[in-house]
């Protein structure tokens, strides 16, 4: 298969109405192409394209930044003495000096398929300032690595934010480009914008489910971000950074796996299986202990729980790690009725909210969470309403045949 960077570079003729305008790159460390070769040394190789600035999201363009909420600055690109802009750090959107250093923006962003990776903000952002300014983007295309699978709220009216760019839920199914197309229509821009497609993009086909498993390299698109099964666990284990329980970072496998040195996760694990055995499907939970060497809890051990996905058992539509995340703080809540679980804390440019409600779009499920009269048919009630809601509106946005062909629709 191909991506959109992959395409854009091997075809000339797709790539000539760029001839005589001065390009930009809007991309990550897993701006790469089929050859690995990153997007800006790429794109700076190439016949009569006249790269003239390059722009970083949240950890850099080069990915150089490890933790959440590390602000990039702007800086000189030692190889090919263009200017990188920063947006992610004092300024998030593009302001008039850095629209005014190209023509047409190439965005090159590997998303995970959640509304909260910030990528899709930028995204949202970048399109709106294009829009203003007048100016020109393509978006080359990536695969959502979990597929077209729906899970969670929609996002509530009031609770936009830098990680809440949208009214869709925490697992969206749509790839980047689609995205663009929902941003265009949903924020009714005036924008002149181009998605160059994947060509053999299959989202429901196994073994990847999403993600084009032994075809392509994973590269990191952010340094917590190392693997398929941590993007597959992600709509649910993005959570955890809202609450005091290690999400695992400070380990080798941040975003599968959580814990805290005061709880039992083999009772965690027997009061879930209790209340809701189906939210546990499609996927693997092995109780285990770890001792994070920074971040939360660092330099202690931590009893918790890995979630694998990367068993034969993994099924896309049937693994919900949204819910599944849902039922941990609900047999958490159970089980140690005063714990302080919620972590009070300034988040991505917020801090008079919440930062498990930021993260939700609101504060329903952190209340169903509390209330010990909420069950677990509560919310998969309300939830259901939301996410068939979402599969209706995403419908018109929808690129890409979902069944056995890899094709690419007109």
């Amino acid at each position: 298969m191909q991506f959109g960077i992959d395409r854009l570079v091997s075809d000339p003729s797709l790539r000539k109405p760029l001839l005589g305008k001065r390009v930009a790159l809007l991309g990550h460390p897993a701006s790469v192409t089929a050859d690995l070769t990153h997007g800006i040394d790429a794109i700076a190789q190439l016949p009569q394209i006249t790269l003239t600035a390059a722009f970083g999201p949240q950890h850099g363009l080069r990915g150089d930044k490890q933790d959440n909420m590390v602000e990039s600055q702007d800086y000189l690109d030692p190889l090919h003495r263009i200017p990188v802009f920063s947006l992610y750090g004092e300024v998030r959107k593009p302001t008039a000096e850095m629209m005014d250093a190209f023509d047409v923006m190439l965005v090159d962003l590997q998303d995970l398929g959640c509304r909260v990776y910030t990528f899709i903000s930028t995204l949202r952002y970048v399109l709106e300032a294009a829009a203003n300014y007048k100016k020109e983007i393509w978006v080359l295309d990536r695969p959502n690595p979990i597929g077209r699978a729906v899970e969670g709220f929609l996002l509530e009216q009031g609770w936009e934010s830098f990680v809440g760019s949208g009214r869709m839920p925490m697992r969206h199914g749509l790839t980047i480009g689609e995205l663009t197309h929902w941003f265009a229509k949903t924020c009714r821009l005036d924008v002149n914008f181009h998605v160059v497609e994947m060509e053999g993009w299959a989202p429901d086909a196994a073994p990847g489910f999403g993600w084009p498993l032994f075809e392509r390299a994973w590269i990191n698109p952010s340094p917590n971000a190392p693997n398929l099964w941590m993007a597959r666990a992600y709509p649910g284990t993005v959570m955890l950074e809202g609450t005091t329980l290690s999400e695992g970072r400070g380990t080798t496998r941040p975003l599968e796996l959580f814990g805290a040195p005061d709880l039992d996760a083999g009772e965690i694990l027997k009061y879930m299986k209790k209340i809701a055995p189906s939210w546990l499907n499609g996927c693997k939970l092995r109780p285990c202990w770890f001792e994070p060497t920074f971040h939360k809890h660092a330099g202690k051990l931590c009893q918790g729980i890995q979630i694998h996905t990367e068993v034969p058992c993994y099924s896309a539509e049937a693994f919900k790690p949204w819910r599944l995340q849902a039922l941990v703080f609900k047999a958490i809540r159970h089980l140690y009725p005063d714990y302080e679980l919620w972590h009070d804390f300034p988040y991505e440019y917020e801090s008079d909210r919440l930062a498990i409600d930021l993260i939700n779009g609101g504060p329903r499920l952190r209340l169903w969470a509390d209330d010990p009269r909420a069950n677990p048919e509560d919310l998969d009630a309300l939830a259901s309403i939301e996410e068939l809601e979402w599969t209706e509106e995403r419908s018109d946005v929808l690129k890409y045949k979902v069944g056995l062909g890899y094709c690419k629709t007109s």
